[in-house]
This record gives C-alpha cells, structure tokens and sequence, in this order.
C-alpha cells in the first residue's frame, strides 16, 4: 500500500509545491493510518491542518479506500 499512498500524494504534491510547501510520506500503518509530514511554507502554515485533513486526507480515501487518515508529525 506504501506505493499507492506515494502515488497519491504524487497527484497532490503540485499544489502544494505552487504555495512553496510539500509533503513528505513518513509511514503507513497497519490500521490504514498515514503519517506525513509538511516541509518547506507548510509545515509553518496556520491553514495546514485544512490542507491535510479536507485536502491530502480526502484525496487519500478517495484514491486508496484502506486509508483510514492522515496524521502530520
């Protein structure tokens, strides 16, 4: 599943680059949890949490219906 999950934050990795920021996969659990985490202008971005949650979560669950959600670290 690590490989579908990169390919899915492939797709979203252009938007985040346009605002200077991206995303970074750190590990997939067994429970469908994904943890990432936001460099460059998002990792200081008071919206980030929307960005992950309704954005890179979304996306992510949509794509790939094994993950469960998207935490940042």
């Amino acid at each position: 599943m690590k490989d579908r999950v990169e390919a899915a934050l492939n797709d979203v990795r252009p938007s985040l680059q346009a605002d200077g920021g991206d995303i970074e996969l750190i590990e997939v659990q067994e429970d469908g949890t994904v943890m990432v985490k936001l460099v460059g202008a998002c990792a200081g971005c008071p919206m980030s949490q929307m960005t992950l949650k309704q954005g890179v979560e979304n996306y992510l669950k949509k794509v790939i219906p094994e993950v469960k959600s998207v935490e940042s670290v």
